[in-house]
């Protein structure tokens, strides 16, 4: 048996669980959002009813979240990073296909991750616009862009290979209302982006 300051310890919750929690319910909070914007739209729901989703008080949301925007702020801010820390691997490496189809296929998990944001984006794009959280997701996409199309290639050659990248935002909105197997769906669209790169390159090589 310990001592009582020992036990004491023992049974308090540590610093990380705590966080782990926190973090837990903010990103529960960001997933109730978006469903519910999905369901009524952002402007005819308000934090009350996001609050009555998660059966937690308005005062616990008010912990994490002061108001709407905030929401889809922090949500937005997070799609961010990862975005931001593949174009700064790509920008680190050689400016070949292998490069290129290996950040088509980590951005489609960022993607794919983030599905429902994107829809609300796709759905919402009047209130992105007001809110100015375009913004920073618009220098990132035109960032990735950059990476993988080459300045000096034949125009034909650039378009596929920003289309290659756009291709996959528009597929992921196609495949939501066809049946089959989400993972099926997905392999299609990276596919199809993946051979329109693919195309860029060769069509580089072949007018050079």
């Amino acid at each position: 048996m310990g001592t009582p300051q020992q036990e004491q310890h023992a049974h308090a919750p540590t610093h990380a669980h705590a966080h782990q929690r926190r973090g837990d319910t903010r990103g529960r909070i960001q997933q109730i959002a978006l469903e519910l914007f999905a369901e009524q739209g952002y402007e005819k729901t308000s934090l009350r009813e996001i609050a009555e989703r998660l059966d937690v008080t308005k005062a616990a949301l008010y912990y994490h979240f002061k108001t709407k925007e905030d929401i889809i702020t922090s949500i937005a801010e997070d799609l961010a990073r990862p975005v931001e820390e593949l174009v700064a691997w790509a920008e680190g490496q050689p400016r070949t296909l292998a490069t290129k189809q290996e950040l088509l296929r980590r951005y489609s998990d960022i993607l794919w991750k983030s599905f429902s944001f994107f829809r609300f984006i796709q759905e919402n794009q009047a209130t992105v616009r007001d809110l100015n959280i375009g913004e920073r997701m618009k220098t990132s996409m035109s960032a990735l862009g950059g990476v993988l199309k080459d300045p000096g290639a034949p125009l034909p050659s650039q378009v596929r290979s920003v289309t290659a990248l756009f291709s996959m935002h528009a597929g992921m909105f196609v495949m939501q209302n066809v049946e089959g197997d989400p993972e099926e769906k997905r392999a299609a669209i990276l596919e199809v982006a993946l051979d329109l790169v693919a195309q860029a390159e060769t069509g580089s090589t072949l007018t050079s």
